[in-house]
């Protein structure tokens, strides 16, 4: 899903600082030769637009990261409580999108998220596939989403999070999971072998879904196109399979950005913990959106799931009954250690 909307229930204007970086390219920004035979995850990627990563790290560092986030959630003093469902309500959280997306309150830039982001075995990931040291990342946000809330309407939100403007792979989305996450307990679907047809779908004119998630009229969404039933069915009878995603503690999914995707919320009793990640290599940034990319590392704000360009924040305030949300904060609560490596993927510092 986009990053790029922080609230359940408002927004703000859109600032034209932010669409640096946006234009639109209509060709693969890598060139990856189909029959080049990698004989690693590689190969399902290319040939199915996403793969699934085993144990990228272990189930320990994993079980780290849940405790970050559940700490994290209690940290605003809303009565949440990890072990108690009936607090498992938008009362007793902080504001998030889809019912376990948290974008705001500094929380792309958690001490945690770049922990994440710094991870070598991640990073080694985006290494191998845009064959590449030179990477810059998303200030993305995380998922913690409780099963079974009796507080939400929720329905599936097909889409893709590259504008039909755009042809070729260009970007390659992400999350590493911390949680177990088998059939019941929601999570990632996606259409295997969507993003080849891409180019073959959006030949023709097509209108988006009015989806009651639909990003609001006065945001203009460089990248993300919302898919309705018919499309669904047009990708299906092209023989592409809509898959749910079952994952382990550790494990990392990668899907190419044209590929149609959505998240399903948990029915069981598992919590879903999920941090996403996406880097792209540093070339691929012109100076106005690596500057836009230094103004959102400095005052917290959160990006796009795209790295390189599209570089728009998530500088609205959560709101809250129609107020912004009394627990507002504008930094983390654990501010991320500055390195090098951390600048560089921030974009901040040359490689």
């Amino acid at each position: 899903m986009s990053s790029t909307q922080t609230t359940e229930t408002a927004t703000t204007e859109a600032k034209p600082f932010f669409t640096y970086g946006a234009q639109f390219e209509n060709k693969d920004l890598v060139d990856f030769d189909e029959n080049r035979h990698y004989g690693d995850w590689r190969d399902e990627f290319h040939k199915t637009g996403c793969v699934v990563i085993k144990n990228v790290l272990s189930k320990e560092r994993a079980q780290y990261y849940c405790d970050k986030q559940i700490e994290w959630l209690k940290k605003f003093d809303l009565g949440f409580d990890e072990k108690a469902p009936e607090t498992w309500t938008a009362d007793h959280l902080p504001v998030s999108f889809k019912g376990g997306m948290y974008f705001a309150y500094g929380a792309t830039h958690e001490k945690m998220a770049w922990e994440a982001r710094t991870e070598p075995a991640i990073v080694e990931i985006f290494e191998k596939l845009w064959e590449t040291k030179e990477l810059i990342c998303s200030f993305d946000g995380m998922n913690v989403s409780m099963p079974n809330r009796k507080d939400l309407s929720w329905s599936p939100w097909p889409h893709c999070d590259q504008n039909p403007e755009r042809k070729g792979m260009q970007a390659v989305q992400g999350f590493i999971n911390y949680a177990p996450n088998g059939p019941k307990d929601g999570g990632l679907v996606l259409m295997k072998g969507s993003a080849k047809l891409f180019n073959e779908f959006f030949s023709e004119k097509r209108e988006q879904d009015d989806h009651e998630d639909a990003p609001p009229p006065e945001i203009k969404f460089m990248d993300l196109f919302l898919f309705n039933k018919k499309d669904v069915k047009w990708f299906e009878d092209h023989g592409c399979e809509l898959v749910k995603v079952d994952m382990e503690p550790g494990d990392f999914v990668l899907w190419d950005s044209r590929t149609m995707h959505y998240a399903k919320l948990p029915e069981g009793d598992q919590i879903r913990h999920v941090q996403y990640i996406c880097m792209t290599p540093r070339r691929f940034a012109t100076p106005e959106a690596l500057e836009a990319k230094k103004l959102c590392f400095e005052k917290y704000y959160g990006t796009t799931h795209w790295p390189h360009c599209n570089v728009r924040p998530s500088s609205e305030k959560p709101m809250r009954n129609g107020q912004v949300c009394p627990k507002y904060r504008a930094e983390p609560f654990e501010k991320p250690v500055i390195t090098d490596q951390v600048l560089r993927l921030a974009g901040i510092k040359p490689y």
